[in-house]
C-alpha cells in the first residue's frame, strides 16, 4: 500500500500522473480558497472554534468531488 502511495508521488512530481495540473491546481485552490473564507467568516462569531472547523470542512468536502469531476489521470 505505502509503495502505491511512494510511487503515486513520484508520478505526482515527475508530471506523469495528472493530464491537465494547472486544472487540477486551478480547482483544488477554489476550493481551499472557499473552505478557509468560510472558517475565516465564522471564527469571527462568538462561538466555539470546533463549529467553524467542522462546518469549513464539511462545506469543502462537500465541494470537492464537483470540482473535480473532469479530473482524469495519464
Amino acid at each position: 500500500m505505502l509503495e502505491l502511495g511512494w510511487y503515486s508521488v513520484k508520478l505526482f512530481f515527475k508530471g506523469k500522473l495528472i493530464r491537465d495540473p494547472l486544472h487540477f491546481l486551478q480547482q483544488t485552490l477554489i476550493g481551499i480558497t472557499v473552505g478557509l473564507l468560510i472558517f475565516v467568516l465564522l471564527a469571527q462569531a462568538a462561538i466555539p472554534l470546533c463549529i467553524p472547523v467542522t462546518l469549513s470542512s464539511l462545506v469543502t468536502g462537500l465541494m470537492m468531488p464537483f470540482l473535480l469531476k473532469d479530473f482524469k489521470m495519464k
